[in-house]
């Protein structure tokens, strides 16, 4: 399989969005495109799917597309629903049709078997069977069922029918769908987005071993690092390759700017000094050969451009906590947390300037600890107490405002009225509100602008205890790294959550997770948490190797006594029967002697074959006697 876009571009009127794309993939590539928000990343995508979208750019190549094999092509959007009565079980099976039909056949081929055995028959059993299993027809129930609970699913849900679900349910029910179906080429536009860490690592591991082609958009690096090969950077309308992962990437784009850069200022000291000669020369007739040979080498120099710089405008926030707290911030006792009824009880200590990043799956009561904390939601039982001189700062990853009809500016000028219009301005600046954008309205913003207008609001009061959820939520690669910096240079304490394993690897010191309905707080930073996690499964699974080596043990010993106890059984039975033989010829012999007997020889001679036969029995079941009791020894 090979898909490839020679010198394409794209345009939405007048504006060009990508002038001149270069675009390769070959079977089992895993690409990530990467860029600003509002770069083109998703128009890419869609481009992929509908070529229609291109036309001709500015590269001296012809423009063509070209797909060997008619790859198969699945993106999320063009998963829908066609009604909402089938139930999500159903919805899943539908992309293991081809499955499902060969697992009938199979049934009537067996049911055929019954009644007769021909060649035929029994050929066509063993094709299907072999067909089934290169299908995967052993474990796609395994498989299916796998990603139902990592995607946060119960096992209740399988039966309820798509209308039931939400709308953000509803999605992920259709990405399941997508990567259930294995096309030859994935595009994935953020797929890790409102994902837990536990559903992102299985999504993780599940891409890693993807038999075909993948293309991701992400602003996840962790993510990009473990899974990709290839990278395509869209800046300034180019589209740049660069071969490995996320961090090869950043390695090779700062060497290229640099080499170019070099190569760049080293030419360009050539012009001006072959430039220089020949102006000094030009009128010298004795010299003027000399200039225009230096004016001819400039002119068949291949000029090399000034590498543009990298396009790093991000917000920015220089700012302190306005009131140090006590050294105590925050104890929390035996706290239930929720809204009807208790979802999880929580413990733990903070002190000033420690950073807790607050981990889990969907659903188990981080953002609800959070609006707890914050005083949203009233507490259900326990405690919590702030220590002194504590001012918080809250950011909700619903990002709700009060009055959405309120523009940018009119927000902070109302949030912070001591404030002048060139102060707010100048405010909004940092955090790349210029130009007539302060007149936006809220309610038309996007998610990553709500985001960065709800981060200045917050920061702008310096408080020195931050309430942070999921803030990362809608940021590209730059805007993630500039909040990073501002958050490791913050002099407060930091409780956040968030499921960007790279920014929580960035900031905490401590880290408290949710995980099956219990809370842990661990005083360590996260790959201090992670290596205690690797090490403390090692040691469940070295204590089951254990355990069950000793129930095996016993098991065996009991198996052993048992054996044992049957072979004393049979010996004292064997003992008895020679017993009761010996006690036989005791009888005979005795007859023998009876007068009237002596002397009748027939008689007598019966008798002596009547003993030889009991003494032969007798030495057979010796000799099993003796066998039994070596296996005693």
């Amino acid at each position: 399989m090979n898909y490839r876009i020679v010198n394409g571009s794209i345009s939405y009127g007048a504006e060009t969005i990508l002038e001149e794309i270069n675009f390769e993939i070959k079977e089992k590539d895993k690409i990530a495109i990467i860029g600003r928000n509002g770069a083109g990343k998703t128009t890419f995508l869609k481009a992929l799917v509908n070529n229609e979208i291109l036309e001709e750019g500015i590269g001296e190549d012809k423009f063509h597309v070209y797909k060997q094999g008619k790859p198969v092509i699945g993106y999320l959007q063009q998963m829908n629903f066609e009604g909402s009565n089938k139930t999500m079980l159903e919805e899943i099976l539908e992309v293991y049709e081809p499955l499902l039909n060969l697992e009938e056949k199979i049934q009537e081929k067996e049911k055929a078997l019954q009644e007769k055995t021909d060649e035929k028959t029994i050929k066509e059993y063993t094709n299907a069977l072999e067909q089934y299993e290169i299908q995967g027809g052993y474990v796609y129930k395994k498989e299916y069922e796998t990603a139902i609970k990592k995607f946060g699913f119960k096992e209740e849900d399988k039966q309820k029918k798509i209308g039931e679900f939400s709308g953000g349910q509803r999605t992920k029910i259709a990405f399941l769908k997508l990567l259930l179906s294995k096309p030859d080429i994935l595009l994935l536009d953020e797929p890790t987005n409102h994902l837990d860490i536990t559903a992102i690592e299985w999504l993780e591991n599940y891409l890693k071993n993807y038999p075909k082609a993948i293309v991701i958009v992400s602003h996840d690096r962790m993510f990009l690092d473990k899974i990709v090969n290839k990278v395509y950077e869209i800046e300034y309308a180019s589209m740049v390759e660069y071969k490995g992962n996320y961090a090869d990437f950043e390695r090779q784009k700062k060497e290229r700017y640099e080499k170019q850069l070099k190569d760049y200022e080293y030419q360009q000291a050539e012009i001006k000094r072959l430039q220089a000669i020949a102006d000094r020369f030009r009128y010298k007739p004795t010299k003027a050969k000399m200039a225009l040979s230096k004016l001819k080498k400039i002119e068949q120099m291949t000029i090399i451009e000034k590498p543009d710089k990298y396009d790093l405008k991000t917000f920015y926030a220089n700012f302190d906590v306005k009131t140090q707290s006590g050294k105590m911030v925050l104890k929390v006792d035996k706290l239930e947390i929720g809204y009807d009824k208790p979802i999880a009880e929580v413990s733990f200590e903070l002190y000033k300037g420690q950073k807790l990043a607050i981990i889990g799956e969907n659903g188990t009561g981080k953002s609800t600890l959070l609006k707890t904390l914050n005083g949203n939601i009233p507490k259900i039982n326990g405690e919590f107490q702030y220590g002194y001189h504590v001012q918080k700062g809250y950011f909700d990853q619903q990002m709700e405002f009060t009055n959405p009809e309120n523009t940018i500016f009119e927000e902070i000028a109302e949030s912070f009225p001591e404030l002048t219009t060139t102060q707010v301005r100048t405010l909004l600046g940092t955090f790349l509100f210029t130009g007539e954008d302060v007149f936006k309205k809220i309610k038309v913003l996007s998610g990553g602008e709500r985001g960065r207008l709800q981060l200045c609001k917050v920061l702008k009061k310096q408080p020195n205890v931050l309430l942070l959820d999921e803030p990362t939520n809608h940021m590209d690669i730059l805007g993630k790294e500039s909040l990073e910096n501002i958050l490791k240079e913050y002099t407060g304490t930091l409780i956040f959550v968030s499921h960007d394993r790279y920014f929580v690897n960035k900031l905490a010191d401590c880290i408290l997770e949710f995980d099956n309905g219990r809370v842990t707080f661990y005083n360590k930073n996260y790959q201090e948490y992670l290596e205690y996690k690797e090490n403390n499964i090692k040691e469940q699974e070295e204590a089951k190797i254990v355990n069950k080596k000793e129930k095996n043990k016993n098991t065996n010993q009991y198996f052993i006594e048992k054996e044992k106890n049957k072979i004393k059984n049979k010996i004292n039975k064997i003992e008895r029967e020679i017993e009761q033989k010996e006690d036989e010829i005791k009888k005979i012999e005795k007859e023998m002697a009876n007068d009237e007997i002596s002397s009748d020889y027939l008689k007598l001679n019966e008798l002596q074959n009547d003993i030889q036969k009991i003494n032969t029995d007798i030495e057979e079941k010796m000799k099993e006697w003796e066998n039994l009791n070596q296996k005693l020894l």
